[in-house]
């Protein structure tokens, strides 16, 4: 029997993050978590490489450039998406999701989704930073852990 190790070593990684600028007011406190998570792991600002998108379904597109440039060990992709009255936010949840998970499921490095649907503008502020903690911090466990289990195999 194999046990792979997910530990959370992350030496040398090189870290891409994308960000949506819609609703900055969320994405800018889910960047900065993922930050700071990324910096505790040693990864310091020479090895993050930020790209600003305008919002969630540009993400995978600039994710997918980025993942092909070579530049990066793994993706962290960062937006909110906020109900309103229209179905539009049903579309862009949807086509966000999918794109993200294409180029994770067939591009080169993991992406992780830290894209937040939430229904109003406070459960997006509880989940970036408030009371729900912050998802971008989430990310950046998960992806040193993809990163270092994708090593081993």
């Amino acid at each position: 029997m194999v046990i792979l190790d997910h530990s959370r070593i992350a030496s040398g990684f090189k870290v891409g993050i994308v960000v949506a600028q819609f609703n900055e007011l969320v994405t800018d406190r889910l960047q900065q978590g993922a930050i700071l998570q990324l910096k505790k792991y040693g990864i310091n600002d020479e090895a993050i490489t930020i790209a600003k998108v305008s919002g969630a379904l540009e993400l995978p597109r600039i994710a997918r450039k980025l993942a092909d440039s070579g530049k990066v060990d793994g993706i962290i992709a960062l937006g909110a998406v906020i109900r309103g009255e229209t179905s539009h936010y049903d579309y862009v949840c949807a086509e966000t999701a999918s794109g993200l998970a294409q180029v994770s499921l067939n591009g080169p490095v993991p992406v992780m989704f830290g894209v937040l649907t939430t229904d109003n503008l406070d459960q997006a502020i509880n989940r970036a930073g408030g009371k729900g903690g912050n998802k971008g911090a989430d990310c950046a466990d998960g992806l040193i852990e993809m990163i270092n289990l994708e090593k081993q195999i």
